[in-house]
């Protein structure tokens, strides 16, 4: 069977979907490790994410996220449920297409290298085939950049966003606690994922610096009021060119 959208993984958790479609979840989901730890993230969380698919199960960081999720408390009061989320975010962007993360849950008292941590261990289950299925046009994309500035303070335009030798493929908002974060995410030219993350900080500008994660390269900086993070698999020298490219044309 086809990898299951978060939406056809709601609806099964909440008791939701025809019964064959049911027992074929069940099989998958008794086969498939990283997709029983998709279902266990969304079961315990109020908000909707992806996660990747197969072929970086291997690869993926499963026992230290596990671990994370497994220290983070439940909400006492959850609010609205995650059928909300669900359908908000597709109205408001494209169906399908909006992930929210659970691992962003102490987002507000976590150390900015915490944060970068919990960033590099999402993109670690991101593989070509999470944004495959996205569209690309440039209406799409100005409405979720629209949404994206509403939120941060930003004006950002898929001009402003292109990359040499990247494809732009989605501009979503994850929150919690009524933290916002925005994630903008690529394909670059070898079909791999690239994501440009910022949230709102107070410490000031500061300049790129490097760092590595899950076998991925690293460029973050601060704006003022925002931190930023470029992380992908270009070499540093190439993700560093694309950092300052978009560092200096969101600073314009």
């Amino acid at each position: 069977m086809n990898a299951p959208s978060d939406e056809q993984l709601v609806a099964y958790l909440d008791g939701e979907i025809a019964e064959d479609y049911r027992r074929q979840l069940d099989a998958a989901i008794a086969d498939d490790p990283l997709l029983n730890l998709r279902v266990q993230w969304l079961n315990r969380s109020s908000l909707p994410y992806r996660t990747a698919y197969d072929e970086l199960a291997q690869q993926a960081p499963l026992d230290r996220l596990q671990a994370r999720l497994d220290a983070i408390p439940s909400p006492e009061n959850p609010g609205l449920s995650r059928r909300w989320f669900v359908g908000a975010a597709a109205a408001t962007l494209i169906a399908g297409g909006v992930l929210a993360d659970r691992l962003f849950l102490g987002w507000q008292v976590q150390q900015t290298h915490e944060w970068r941590g919990l960033v590099g261990d999402y993109m670690a289950l991101y593989g070509p085939q999470t944004l495959d299925h996205l569209p690309a046009d440039e209406a799409t994309q100005r409405a979720q950049l629209r949404t994206v500035d509403a939120r941060m303070g930003l004006s950002l335009s898929p001009a402003v966003l292109k990359l040499p030798g990247a494809e732009f493929k989605r501009a979503q908002m994850l929150e919690y606690d009524g933290v916002p974060i925005a994630q903008i995410v690529y394909l670059d030219a070898r079909h791999r994922p690239l994501a440009l993350c910022v949230t709102r900080s107070n410490s000031g500008s500061r300049p790129l610096e490097h760092e590595s994660r899950h076998g991925m390269n690293v460029v973050y900086w601060t704006e003022r009021e925002h931190a930023w993070m470029l992380i992908g698999h270009d070499a540093p020298a190439a993700l560093a060119d694309k950092a300052k490219l978009l560092k200096s044309r969101i600073s314009a």
